[in-house]
C-alpha cells in the first residue's frame, strides 16, 4: 500500500497523527496558527505540512511559549511549504532570550522564596521580591503595588 502524500488529511486525521483532539486543531486555525480548507462535502481539510507545524506548536507550548508568541513566528515563515530544520533553528532563536530570561526569573524566585509569604508580608521593607529596598515605602501605606513591576517575564 502506498500513501498518496499530496492527498488532504481529515480534521480527524491530523489530530490522531499529531495527538492533540479536533477541537484543538480547531482552535489552532481559529488562532491563525494553521489553515486548511473545506472540499466539497464541506469537510475540513489539511496539508500534510500542518503535521509538522502542530508539532512546532506543541514543543513551543511546551516551552511556556504563548500561542500569541508561537503565530507571530510563525507569521514570518512562508506558508507555502513545510518548515524546515532552518526554519526551526530561526524559531528557537526567536524564542531563546525570552526563555532564558524567564529561566532567570523563575531560578530568582525560587531562591527567595523562603523568605517570602506572598501578598500581605510581613516584612514590607525587607521582601526582595515584591519590593526590593522598600521602594514602594515612598509611595505610601499599605499594598501600593500588588503583581505590577515583578511580573514573570512573558513573551508577548
Amino acid at each position: 500500500m502506498t500513501i498518496d502524500v499530496s492527498a488532504p488529511l481529515s480534521v480527524g486525521a491530523v489530530a490522531k497523527r499529531t495527538g492533540v483532539t479536533i477541537a484543538t486543531v480547531h482552535h489552532y486555525e481559529a488562532k491563525g496558527l494553521i489553515a486548511g480548507w473545506r472540499n466539497a462535502g464541506n469537510q475540513r481539510q489539511y496539508s500534510r505540512d500542518v503535521l509538522r507545524k502542530i508539532a512546532i506548536i506543541k514543543i513551543a507550548q511546551r516551552a511556556g511559549i504563548p500561542l500569541g508568541a508561537i503565530k507571530k513566528a510563525l507569521d514570518e515563515l512562508p506558508s507555502s511549504r513545510a518548515l524546515t530544520a532552518k526554519d526551526w533553528t530561526r524559531l528557537s532563536t526567536q524564542w531563546r532570550d525570552m526563555l532564558n530570561e524567564r529561566i532567570r526569573y523563575l531560578s530568582q524566585l525560587r531562591d527567595e522564596l523562603d523568605g517570602c509569604i506572598g501578598c500581605g508580608c510581613l516584612s514590607m521593607a525587607d521582601c526582595p521580591l515584591r519590593n526590593p529596598g522598600d521602594r514602594l515605602g515612598q509611595a505610601g501605606k499599605g499594598a501600593v503595588l500588588l503583581g505590577a513591576g515583578n511580573k514573570m517575564p512573558s513573551a508577548e
